[in-house]
């Protein structure tokens, strides 16, 4: 699963791949927490281990999506 965030003025969203166990549920509750005003911080772990704090107060969208297969070949558009 990937998760796209744009986050205040900045022209390129964060993109976090979330490791295979992720729970979606689980994490739209958070990103609504932090949306809400219940958490100063977004805390996000990669499917790296790494953590990502993104200000809440700073989140302009999410998008949550599946990891697109690259397409090779002659038929990939």
């Amino acid at each position: 699963m990937i998760i796209r965030v744009g986050v205040g003025d900045i022209a390129k969203e964060l993109e976090i791949e979330m490791p295979e166990d992720t729970k979606i549920d689980e994490i739209k509750g958070r990103i609504e927490d932090a949306l809400n005003g219940d958490l100063s911080v977004l805390w996000v772990t990669d499917k790296d281990g790494r953590q990502v704090g993104i200000p809440a107060s700073r989140i302009t969208f999410v998008d949550i999506g599946v990891e697109a297969t690259p397409k090779i070949g002659f038929g990939a558009s």
